[in-house]
């Protein structure tokens, strides 16, 4: 209503893609932790939030425990008996 007919639909394209991005991109900030657009975006480390909270040490990694021989390990199969039968220990 404001612009001529050419305009007016640029504007309103621009406006309909230009919004739901820059929402996303305040959100996805809001999950890292707000330290701005430049803290980690290309590190590869993957997004803030997740299923287990945002500070999850390479320490704490899942071991398991082998049904059979009862021996702890981190792998697939039990380097011990080569069983894939196992229970997690958090």
């Amino acid at each position: 209503m404001v612009l001529p007919f050419p305009y007016g639909l640029g504007a309103a394209l621009a406006l309909f893609i230009a919004f739901p991005l820059i929402l996303r991109r305040r959100m996805m900030n809001k999950m890292r932790g707000g330290f701005g657009s430049g803290s980690g975006s290309g590190s590869g480390s993957g997004f803030g939030g997740g299923l287990f909270g945002q500070n999850s040490d390479s320490s704490s990694k899942i071991k398991y425990e082998c049904l059979v021989c009862h021996k702890v390990y981190n792998a697939r199969e039990c380097p011990r008996c080569g069983s894939s039968m196992k229970r997690a220990m958090f």
